[in-house]
């Protein structure tokens, strides 16, 4: 690392008389012509650039001027040994070395704090969650987690116009003791990739269906749990609207959402690897390949089926009220929750399911 060096600059003025102070050892030196002076500070300062790329230390530089010397000089000059001050270079030189080391050691730590999962660049302890949930498969909502280490927690925030009020839940995992904060939740599920009935009578049915949004199934015990965790992270009661019930079944469809526009990430499709497919603990010793997003998948007639396995959400929260006033729990409104599928883990295809097939009584 380079430093400035110092520069000593000494006028016209007669100078007798030079103290340098180093630490709290003191040297005084005189001398009675200019020339040894020029000489004498020579020497100094390159003593002292040589030292400051070691060590930075403090340096006190006193010069006495002779009190005849304006009158025999004829004019009047300031006697000065200018080292922009040497104090001064030594102080700033400090100053920016701190300053990079502690953006170096806050880039140091903020990268120690870093960690690539899938390609994406996350904090130790949002890896440590999307590990849990996403590759561990580890307290989603179903049979194999009776009652998931998870907290539900929402802000409701008015968009600026319209009377909705709507935000995101947001999940708190409990890792073992350590929280971790995520905006995904999983659900054991079946996502239905069967053709649809897209007209009926000449009426556009289920419009955009496996590109846009699919239906998924699941047991109306799951869903009920899920509920009453947003009862009591938010204090919310939920609508029915956008489920479909089949009592015969005791299963419950919903509308999930899937990014599908440009610059969104599409929904992947994980399928399990034929060595683990026998295996009956979820997360343990079970690996999935990646056959690309869920509307490639869509697309493949011998994908056209319904496929049992864990959906990965994040969830939205939408409440009416008024611009004015923020609407809160417990006075008789109740919440509306729209579910985007971001993930799908399956352990394959199910005959068990009847999928609508085209656009049911609500």
């Amino acid at each position: 690392m380079l430093r400035p060096t110092p520069v000593l600059y000494v006028s016209d003025t007669v100078v007798t008389h030079v103290s340098i102070r180093r630490s709290s050892a003191k040297h005084e030196l005189s001398f009675t012509t200019r020339k040894t002076l020029i000489i004498l500070l020579f020497c100094i300062t390159a003593q002292l650039s040589k030292r400051m790329s070691r060590n930075c230390f403090e340096v006190e530089v006193e010069v006495e001027v002779e009190e005849n010397s304006f009158e025999n000089s004829g004019r009047m000059m300031e006697a000065n040994i200018n080292a922009p001050n040497i104090a001064n270079h030594i102080d700033i030189d400090q100053a920016a070395q701190a300053q990079r080391e502690d953006e170096e050691s806050a880039a140091s730590s903020t990268n120690s704090n870093m960690v690539k999962w899938r390609g994406n660049e996350v904090s130790k302890k949002e890896a440590k969650g999307l590990r849990h949930v996403f590759d561990n498969l580890q307290d989603h909502f179903g049979r194999e987690r009776p009652d998931p280490r998870i907290r539900f927690k929402a802000i409701l925030a008015h968009p600026g116009q319209g009377q909705i009020w709507n935000g995101d839940l947001d999940f708190t995992y409990d890792i073992n003791g350590d929280q971790c904060d995520l905006a995904y939740v999983g659900m054991d599920i079946c996502v239905d990739l069967k053709p649809k009935l897209v007209h009926k009578h000449g009426q556009p049915m289920l419009k955009d269906y496996g590109n846009s949004w699919v239906y998924v199934y699941l047991p109306e015990t799951t869903l009920d749990k899920f509920k009453s965790y947003v009862k009591i992270g938010t204090g919310w009661d939920l609508s029915d609207e956008g489920t479909v019930y089949d009592p015969t079944r005791n299963l419950v469809a919903i509308e999930a959402k899937l990014h599908h526009q440009s610059g969104q990430p599409k929904p992947s499709f994980w399928v399990v690897k034929e060595k683990d497919a026998s295996a009956s603990a979820y997360g343990k010793d079970i690996s999935f390949t990646r056959v690309g997003s869920i509307q490639d998948v869509n697309a493949q007639p011998h994908q056209q089926h319904v496929h049992r396995g864990v959906g990965i959400f994040s969830v939205s929260i939408e409440v009416e009220g008024s611009p004015n006033f923020k609407p809160t729990p417990g006075a008789g409104d109740e919440a509306k929750l729209t579910f985007t599928l971001v993930s799908v883990r399956t352990w394959g295809i199910t005959d068990c399911v009847a999928p609508i097939v085209y656009a049911s009584r609500k």
